[in-house]
């Protein structure tokens, strides 16, 4: 059964006639995702530090913002989350998920760097992805100045920010560079290059679509050989062993539901210690409802719970 707030939420929105994603401009695409999270999301938690910084990336300066939670000290050393929104690597930036890393910061103790990395189609694969494990290395470099602990960092991220987590994990490995306590992936796209029988089964009614997602993948990875890359479709990598420790969410109503359990066994077959949830009566992109999905609070409190074991 769709979960009736669930359900509600997909019947207002047929009933105002609001436009799908894929029949929009990426620019009118980005306005209604950022006009939407005042209807949907919780009012933003005060925290005790909250500022915008602007780092060097691949293609220039990358956009960051710094939270530091609700009682914490500027002479606090705290462990962090470096966070990728999420909205199909095409709409999305900090305020879209500003409410959700308050909240996380506050509830998990860790101070928080959300990254706004390049988006399509102005900027294509693997441009995302580039700029998050730039900014994650900076945020590890730099990690005395900012505060933080360089032992206790964690990476996480929402759709297609837990695609780009995935990745982040996958390189730095490569890279030897360092390896997070945990990789929290929220509904990531695991797996571009395969169609799953949950793509099918809920490819329509569900807020996601498959339409959507093709005009997403169209937009950010046009080319087939970019999504059968393991930095397009994670899942596709060659080797999964000794990364970090995860945890996996995914919902019941969501196309990418199948790939992201896949690629949750997929972590726990390579020896990766793994946490896998189905939300299962939930839809794509229901974590940062808190107003109105109350099952969206309770996945935040997860996702702080275990960033706060990882710690």
């Amino acid at each position: 059964m769709l979960d009736p707030q669930a359900k509600a939420l997909i019947d207002l929105i047929a009933e105002k006639g609001i436009p799908p994603t894929h029949t929009l401009s990426p620019k009118d695409a980005r306005d209604f995702y950022v006009q939407r999270r005042f209807f949907s999301q919780p009012d933003a938690p005060e925290v005790a530090e909250s500022k915008d910084l602007q780092i060097p990336g691949p293609g220039g300066d990358i956009p960051l913002r710094c939270y530091r939670p609700a009682g914490s000290k500027t002479s606090d050393v705290l462990p962090a989350l470096v966070y990728y929104h999420g909205g199909g690597h095409v709409i999305g930036d900090l305020d879209t998920h500003d409410t959700l890393c308050r909240t996380l910061a506050n509830l998990a103790g860790c101070a928080v760097f959300a990254v706004h990395y390049r988006l399509a189609p102005e900027h294509i694969f693997p441009a995302a992805s580039d700029d998050c494990v730039a900014a994650t290395k900076w945020v590890h470099d730099n990690a005395a100045a900012l505060k933080i602990d360089p032992k206790r960092i964690a990476i996480g991220g929402d759709s297609a920010g837990g695609h780009l987590a995935a990745v982040v994990s996958l390189t730095l490995k490569q890279d030897k560079s360092f390896k997070p306590v945990l990789q929290l992936l929220i509904y990531p796209v695991a797996n571009a290059a395969e169609v799953s029988a949950s793509m099918i089964s809920n490819a329509q009614g569900y807020l996601l679509t498959r339409d959507s997602m093709d005009y997403f993948y169209g937009h950010y990875m046009p080319e087939t050989w970019m999504r059968e890359d393991w930095r397009g479709s994670p899942m596709l990598a060659t080797d999964h062993t000794d990364l970090p420790a995860a945890l996996v969410i995914t919902a019941g109503y969501d196309p990418l539901r199948d790939e992201g359990r896949a690629y949750a066994d997929k972590l726990s077959a390579s020896g990766v210690p793994t946490q896998y949830i189905c939300f299962e009566r939930q839809i794509h992109g229901f974590v940062p409802m808190g107003r109105i999905l109350r099952e969206a609070n309770t996945a935040v409190k997860l996702c702080a719970e275990v960033l706060r074991d990882a710690f």
